[in-house]
């Protein structure tokens, strides 16, 4: 008789007292000690981000070539639209010449791919002197984002501001001018109100059409979930801001962003848009050193994979915070053009889980897990320099994450549950 080799056919055993040790690391981090820890970072923080825009605006050494931020392509857009030639906004010569008109000379191109809608709103701060528009647009946005995760959360403190601002991405965003903050808001803002105020949500979810790929799960959880009139609601919204750029910028500024558009792809395959940058399977896949025909069916893969996490949550009716952390953290897989600040939309999905906890409490490793995410993001981007997609399986992991308690939920929701 030939006996199987030892430990052959089993499983592993986690070595002895590594779960305690676990589970007492995972209790250490109560709210006291979280929140400590959050405004040491947050000091560290804020320090090395002053520090690095006295670098790059020149005060602490000379600059050999001037630097700019994202936010220039907005500004660069909307004076291109106040100046009554919106479509031009889409041609990269003068789009570059407003951008040296708005800053200096010789910065680095930044590219404009937003639709017309988008318009809208850089048309409105290009009125405004160029650092005065950036840092309303940010504090606006900043505090619309906060304001809807403390709803969410529930919470009145003020000391909960302390993880939501020292949060990688808070920084990432504000560094860079970018917008992640009002794709939050408005996704977390949609979500809070999907079920109370279903018209309103469907209004803030369809504003998300000023980046539409971040919407493109949005119809997928409504009508999964039976929310029609929020539904019809987004439809109407993304109809009449469509229409009103339509009607103030004419049909040649839609022919000239559709056909930019298609060209676009270019870009984000070349490399001109670091693919250390990447939170999608897409800039995974380039990361690694993959052709972009491999990187396109590996994010088919996580967009159909996600399309169908969502109605699976979705038709099931869950509590309202699964579904909620369900669209926010798969709207980071499922396209590929997703860049290292709009892991902004993570911190939605953290938080719906944090409320979902006040009903049934965060497991040791779940509460371990989001520490480490929250960790590793902090020098995501350096690591992705050695070629490590960390981003990208940091999104990833978030996904599983809320999966497995949405999977957990669903197991209870089911007839028959607790009976011998």
């Amino acid at each position: 008789m030939i006996r199987p080799a030892a430990g052959c056919g089993r499983k592993t055993p986690m070595p002895a007292g590594v779960i305690p040790f676990l589970q007492r690391l995972a209790e250490a981090l109560d709210r006291r000690r979280i929140l400590a820890y959050c405004r040491i970072l947050l000091a560290i923080e804020a320090a090395l981000f002053l520090f690095l825009v006295a670098g790059t605006h020149g005060w602490i050494v000379p600059l050999k070539k001037p630097t700019t931020t994202d936010f220039v392509s907005f500004y660069a857009a909307g004076s291109l639209a106040d100046a009554g030639t919106p479509a031009l906004a889409y041609d990269q010569a003068a789009h570059y010449a407003a951008e040296e008109q708005a800053t200096a000379a010789g910065i680095r191109y930044q590219f404009f791919y937003y639709p017309p809608v988008y318009l809208l709103l850089c048309a409105v701060l290009a009125r405004l002197p160029y650092l005065v528009a950036f840092v309303t647009f940010e504090a606006i946005t900043l505090g619309l984002y906060l304001f809807v995760a403390c709803r969410i959360l529930g919470e009145r403190s003020i000391a909960v501001l302390v993880p939501l601002l020292a949060f990688p991405a808070t920084f990432w965003t504000l560094g860079l001018g970018q917008n992640a903050f009002l794709t939050a808001a408005l996704m977390g803002g949609g979500t809070l109100l999907v079920d109370r105020r279903p018209l309103v949500a469907g209004l803030l979810f369809g504003a998300l059409c000023y980046k539409p790929h971040f919407g493109l799960l949005v119809p997928v959880a409504l009508a999964a979930g039976g929310h029609w009139r929020a539904f019809a609601a987004a439809a109407a919204t993304v109809a009449a801001l469509c229409l009103a750029s339509l009607l103030l910028f004419g049909a040649e500024t839609w022919h000239a962003f559709l056909a930019g558009a298609l060209l676009a792809h270019g870009t984000y395959e070349s490399g001109r848009i670091l693919f250390a940058g990447f939170a999608s399977p897409f800039g995974a896949v380039l990361l690694l050193g993959g052709k972009p025909v491999i990187a396109y069916a590996v994010q088919m893969f996580a967009l159909l994979a996600m399309a169908g996490l969502m109605i699976w949550v979705w038709r099931r009716s869950l509590p309202l915070p699964l579904r909620a952390a369900v669209l926010s953290s798969a709207a980071i897989i499922a396209v590929p053009i997703v860049l290292l600040y709009d892991i902004m939309l993570g911190t939605i999905a953290a938080v719906w889980l944090l409320r979902d906890s006040k009903r049934e409490g965060l497991r040791y490793w779940e509460k371990l897990m989001l520490a480490g995410l929250y960790l590793v993001l902090l020098d995501g981007r350096n690591l992705a320099d050695w070629h490590l997609p960390v981003i990208p399986a940091a999104a990833l992991v978030l996904v599983l994450i809320v999966a497995a308690r949405a999977r957990r939920e669903a197991h209870r929701a089911a007839p028959g549950y607790g009976l011998p």
